[in-house]
């Protein structure tokens, strides 16, 4: 059993000082990890204590009987605290005093929209607010883009779709690398014909009569076979 384990066992068993160790050890992978979201206006620091959490959850939720290393496990968790706590926080800022003046904008818009009967022009709009018009149009601007991308899209809205839900997180890619990772060393931790039977149905797309008979056992064997092997595979992941 490797020291990581070894500190894991005591960490389990209310061992503080093995649970600080382990969090002390594992401070490098955090901050690999923090340094992708570089850049998006916030402080690196709070990064790094938000992937904290995400890094001790993974120690107190890390089964040892997993066959994966635990920097395997703990990436995923990290990188998951993280991208719900920008999500949470909301990824879109836009200053208090914007959306002040933003506020002021859509009232007197209303209001000079009543009052002349057709829509107000920015320059009548700053007059009423006090503004100018370089402030006026960056705060609609600005309340703009933050309701269109919130704002639900096709013709059915029941489903509660957004834009910004069909917007690509650049983070995606690596998470499913991640997972990708994961996946490889689970697979590499199965008997030789538990690989050939998850390799030959879910990654050549071969029908269970097919793997059957390519390893000379029966259908219903390979049925069966194949249920506890993925029983096992999610228990492990």
């Amino acid at each position: 059993m490797d020291d990581t384990m070894v500190l894991m066992t005591r960490a389990h068993q209310g061992d503080k000082a093995a649970r600080d160790q382990l969090v002390f050890d594992n401070m490098g992978l955090v901050w690999s990890i923090v340094r992708r979201f570089a850049g998006r206006g916030y402080d690196m620091e709070d990064l790094f204590q938000i992937g904290s959490i995400g890094l001790m959850k993974a120690i107190d939720k890390f089964d040892l009987t997993y066959q994966v290393r635990f920097s395997t496990y703990a990436v995923p968790m990290i990188t998951g605290e993280i991208k719900r706590f920008l999500r949470d926080d909301g990824m879109i800022k836009v200053s208090r005093s914007v959306k002040e003046l933003g506020l002021k904008v859509k009232t007197a818009r209303e209001k000079l929209t009543s009052a002349y009967g057709r829509e107000p022009t920015v320059e009548e709009i700053a007059r009423q607010v006090g503004a100018s018009k370089e402030e006026v149009a960056a705060s609609m601007e600005a309340g703009a883009e933050v309701e269109s991308l919130y704002k639900t899209v096709g013709k059915n809205d029941e489903t509660g779709l957004m834009l910004m839900d069909r917007i690509e997180d650049p983070d995606e890619g690596q998470e499913r690398l991640l997972n990708r990772m994961v996946l490889k060393g689970l697979i590499e931790e199965l008997e030789e014909k538990e690989r050939t039977i998850i390799l030959r149905r879910y990654f050549e797309n071969q029908t269970q009569t097919q793997v059957a008979a390519a390893l000379g056992i029966s259908q219903v064997q390979v049925s069966r076979l194949e249920k506890k092997i993925l029983k096992r595979m999610r228990e492990h992941f």
